[in-house]
């Protein structure tokens, strides 16, 4: 993906915003009814990121409640990430993450984590977690901790796109093409898109999902956690953050490999889903202040595709990249 210098569009202020030019027109009653459904689901994800330790680095999470049938593989990757962390020293923090999705997670069922504390080293710790089910692994991955430290430093530039403001949310848009759906549309789309509510998420381009149009394999969507960590009586935890964002980073990057062929999950030959998702961690953030997911896709093949996405910070900052390869079959 080619990048360009960050502009001074991104620099906007939400409070300098011509309201006239909003997409979305939403009364203050329905604004604050909008924000406390936000703030409940973001409190329900940080309920499932809380997981229960039942033994020596044995963990236990569970699932909300849910239409899907399978769970939501960003869940299990984030989970994973915070019974790892809870092995390691606190001044330590997760930079890297490369996990493999073995089978699909039953959301009836909790999951056991089984963290294998591998090394200790002076500057790095590695960790090793399997998430299981019914005895059978689902799950597994391979983390790397580190105590932060001063380097030489370069990055790749922000793209130049417009700020959040002003875009569409991503939930309004889904709402609207549940409702122009038919049923079987309805029951194939909540059976394989968890909720967004969690994640607030605005598309600078949008797909269209019930009629795609081929695409370059490039998108770009702005996340943020929906609210305020701080005034929901969070205790500042920076691994808190890298954890909400790697449950975030599972959403749309799948999809970037499917832009150019024009084809949709809501196709009902086509077969989604992801087999591996590896995270590193670059500089500091906050999970509830807009990031722009920059995602695009180099090359797909035999029903695989490979997808990448870069994190920036609205000061221009990449505080994190991802890799994920996803199958995406089509069936004659």
């Amino acid at each position: 993906m080619a990048y360009k210098a960050v502009s001074g569009t991104l620099e906007q202020s939400e409070n300098t915003l011509d309201k006239a030019t909003t997409k979305v027109a939403i009364s203050p009653p329905q604004q604050n009814q909008e924000a406390h459904c936000m703030s409940k689901a973001l409190q329900q994800l940080l309920n499932v990121l809380s997981l229960e330790n039942i033994d020596t680095n044995i963990y236990r999470g569970v699932t909300p409640e849910t239409t899907n049938k399978r769970v939501f593989g960003g869940q299990v990757f984030a989970q994973a990430m915070r019974a790892a962390q809870d092995t390691v020293d606190q001044e330590r923090m997760v930079h890297s993450q490369h996990a493999y999705f073995l089978r699909p997670g039953d959301p009836s069922v909790p999951i056991l984590y089984e963290v294998d504390a591998i090394r200790d080293g002076s500057s790095f710790t590695t960790r090793r977690v399997v998430g299981s089910q019914r005895g059978k692994a689902i799950f597994n991955t391979e983390l790397s901790f580190q105590i932060m430290e001063s380097g030489l430093s370069h990055q790749a530039d922000m793209p130049n796109c417009v700020g959040p403001e002003g875009l569409e949310d991503d939930s309004i848009r889904w709402a609207k093409l549940i409702e122009s759906m038919t049923k079987n549309d309805k029951d194939r789309s909540s059976a394989n898109r968890p909720s967004l509510r969690p994640i607030q998420m605005r598309s600078v381009n949008p797909v269209n999902y019930k009629n795609p149009e081929r695409r370059v394999a490039e998108q770009l969507v702005w996340v943020k956690a929906s609210g305020s960590l701080e005034k929901m009586g969070v205790v500042e935890d920076p691994g808190l953050h890298r954890a909400i964002l790697a449950y975030a980073s599972d959403f749309n990057l799948m999809g970037t490999s499917m832009l150019p062929h024009a084809i949709s999950f809501m196709n009902p030959k086509f077969q989604a889903a992801s087999l591996d998702h590896c995270i590193w961690f670059h500089d500091e953030f906050k999970a509830d202040e807009w990031l722009l997911y920059a995602m695009d896709s180099p090359r797909s093949s035999h029903s695989r595709g490979l997808n990448r996405g870069s994190f920036f910070s609205r000061d221009g900052r990449l505080v994190a990249s991802t890799i994920q390869e996803g199958l995406i079959r089509l069936h004659q």
